[in-house]
């Protein structure tokens, strides 16, 4: 390598250094008034959304554990002897009022009520005969022709043989009844059980064993338990002791994991408070068309107000707790303030307020209460505008900025420029050509 291509070469080196250091302490510089500035710079207000409070027209409902009960419920028992002969119905099968579900051997009491007609048929007999001979008696009698006694005798006579037509045909009845006993039938409408005993087994009377059992499905029962000092507040000094009152509150039931609610009437209220408890057994009826709510269902049952009074509310992601007292943060003048309230019913996930908030308040609510504390300053928002900008943030981090160049440009843009040494150094050394001659 010449002497004169190592000179220019480490000029090269040399321009490209400077160059390099001057880039970076101008970098630094300017991160440094960044930082400067930041740290003498007040901190903006942070955005929060508010609810503006007010006062509207709010009825209290009241919720219970319950469960549910048919309206009607059978047992169904044999009521006379014998062996099974058929079952006619499937296990859970709905059955109408008077459809035929077992018939037992008939045969037996088909012979009693054959018997007892015989019965009855001899006692008219006897008793047709007696009516005649009492009245040649009277005619007896008119004439002299028979003694007093003789008339008295067949006039006897024909009372017992209306005893024994009488004591017939009650025979001839009862025989009738253990006849038709013998079919058994669905004595109410509803939804059946299995059958317990099956066609060829022998069933008596005496033990009644459970053949099984129907419920009715058209309507059902909610019980629940009613602690004294809701009753008292809440439905007797709304009702007094009026029964029809009573059954004008409101009542509505839901399932657990269901939003669907079904809306009932109350049946009736127990005529005393248990002492043991503290609480009085209340009944609801509901309507079960579609023949979801089944007996023994473990339900929700909520009663409400018989009307509507204006109430102050808040959102319950608002409230925040500080040991046993409740609070909220308000926003007043865009500065945080604490505010401890007193909270009564729940009403769609908002509680009513009875103290510590006015009209026109603005209740802080949302995530953002966990991370302010009293006197910080605040831009409140509502609720959609917070929802606005927080979209416009994520979209605005998820594409680049307007303007923006892309990373292979701005490394070409941020690579240094070479400066041409070629053409001084050509001229320089022109000129000493000459000198050296």
């Amino acid at each position: 390598m010449s002497r004169q291509t190592r000179k220019k070469l480490m000029l090269s080196v040399m321009a490209l250094a400077i160059i390099a250091s001057g880039g970076a302490i101008l970098q630094f510089t300017s991160i440094g008034n960044a930082v400067a500035q930041g740290a003498g710079a007040e901190m903006p207000p942070m955005p929060v959304p508010v609810v503006s409070i007010a006062e509207k027209p709010v009825q209290i409902w009241k919720e219970f554990s319950g469960r549910l009960m048919a309206v009607d419920y059978v047992e169904i028992k044999p009521q006379v002897s014998g062996i099974i002969q058929d079952v006619t119905f499937e296990d859970g099968q709905i059955v109408n009022k008077g459809d035929v579900l077992f018939k037992i051997d008939p045969r037996p009491y088909e012979a009693a009520v054959a018997l007892a007609r015989a019965e009855v048929a001899g006692a008219q007999d006897s008793a047709n005969l007696a009516k005649k001979e009492l009245a040649r008696a009277e005619e007896l009698l008119k004439s002299g022709a028979i003694s007093k006694q003789g008339y008295d005798e067949r006039v006897n006579s024909q009372k017992l043989n209306d005893s024994l037509i009488a004591g017939a045909s009650a025979h001839l009845k009862s025989a009738q009844i253990d006849l038709d006993h013998a079919t058994i039938r669905a004595p109410i409408s509803g939804r059946i059980s299995r059958p317990e005993i099956t066609v060829g087994n022998l069933v008596k009377a005496e033990s009644a064993p459970l053949l099984t059992t129907i419920v009715s499905d058209k309507d059902i029962y909610a019980d629940f338990e009613v602690d004294e000092q809701t009753y008292l507040n809440f439905i007797r000094v709304k009702t007094g002791q009026n029964v029809e009152a009573e059954k004008s509150i409101p009542v509505r039931l839901s399932l657990p994991d269901d939003d669907k609610h079904y809306e009932g009437a109350i049946k009736s209220f127990d005529n005393k408070i248990n002492p043991s408890t503290g609480t009085i057994r209340a009944r609801a009826i509901f309507a079960n068309a579609d023949n979801a709510l089944l007996p023994g269902m473990f339900a929700r049952v909520q009663i409400g107000s018989v009307g509507e009074e204006n109430m102050i509310t808040v959102p319950e992601k608002a409230i925040l707790t500080d040991q046993s007292r409740k609070f909220v943060y308000v926003s007043e003048n865009n500065v945080v303030a604490y505010r401890e309230v007193k909270l009564g019913d729940t009403v769609n996930n908002e509680r009513v307020v009875l103290s510590g908030l006015n009209p026109g308040d603005k209740v802080i609510t949302g995530n953002l209460v966990y991370k302010i504390h009293p006197g910080a300053k605040v831009q409140p928002m509502s609720e959609q505008e917070m929802e606005a900008m927080t979209a416009q943030m994520a979209k605005q981090q998820q594409e680049p900025a307007a303007g923006e160049a892309a990373p292979e440009e701005n490394s070409a843009k941020d690579k240094p420029k070479e400066i041409p040494f070629d053409e001084p150094e050509k001229e320089k050394t022109q000129e000493q050509k000459p000198a050296q001659e």
